[in-house]
């Protein structure tokens, strides 16, 4: 079958890239993710992926703990740097032509972000794997997703989770919570559903980019690029 979108962002929180325990990197979740990625990329589908970093540290955590908001933040920005390189690797390994893109500068191992330059490698059918969220603290990988998707144009961000979509409770504490098929992304900023943070959902809306938020398992991933019907659409009209 063919994909549905011709350009996507795909976004994946550092803990679940650390498995069970949500620490590390976890080599079985890596390669299940690496596989999906590839999958789409086969497609044809022009791929982009931001990972979060919280296998490694957040802010806010470190925050918690007595580390200054900003240092933790740019501690943080480095474990999403960690992880974009592992599933570099991992890609390549597939043989997926791949470029990590920073938006913190390390040029010993990856690009610096530069717009016009993801773009092209999109275009060339390369997957791109934005790391260092936005480059400042205080804006979650979420925020970093919402705003690279707006910049390449990307037509749909894909949220893989652990859960089956978004529902109107937190599901893991309420058995009897009930999932939305769709809803608007005002709604969900207004009910506060947590689908991604305030920021990102705002972005979101502005540039009129949905967001599909499902349960990450084999196969998923290219179900939504091919337009199958799953998990919860957070669209500006739903």
């Amino acid at each position: 079958m063919e994909a549905r979108y011709r350009r996507v962002l795909v976004k994946i929180s550092g803990e679940m890239l650390g498995g069970p325990e949500g620490n590390g990197i976890d080599p079985n979740v890596l390669s299940a993710f690496a596989e999906e990625i590839h999958d789409v990329a086969k497609l044809g589908c022009q791929t982009s992926v931001v990972i979060g970093g919280g296998n490694f540290f957040r802010g806010l955590a470190g925050e918690s703990k007595g580390i200054d908001r900003t240092t933790g933040d740019y501690m943080g920005m480095l474990g999403t740097t960690i992880n974009a390189l592992a599933l570099q690797d991992a890609l390549e390994k597939r043989g997926c032509r791949t470029r990590v893109m920073s938006a913190i500068q390390m040029h010993q191992v990856c690009e610096p972000y530069i717009r016009r330059r993801a773009t092209r490698h999109l275009e060339k059918g390369r997957v791109v794997i934005f790391a260092a969220g936005t480059g400042n603290p205080y804006f979650s990988t979420d925020t970093a997703a919402a705003l690279r998707a707006a910049e390449v144009g990307a037509e749909v961000i894909l949220k893989a989770t652990k859960v089956e979509g978004v529902y109107d409770r937190d599901p893991v504490k309420h058995p009897n919570a009930i999932r939305f098929e769709k809803l608007t992304q005002r709604e969900a900023l207004q009910r506060d559903l947590k689908v991604m943070d305030a920021a990102a959902i705002s972005l979101c809306m502005e540039n009129n980019i949905p967001i599909i938020v499902f349960a990450l398992r084999k196969g998923t991933i290219s179900a939504a690029v091919r337009g199958d019907r799953i998990g919860t659409l957070v669209s500006t009209d739903a």
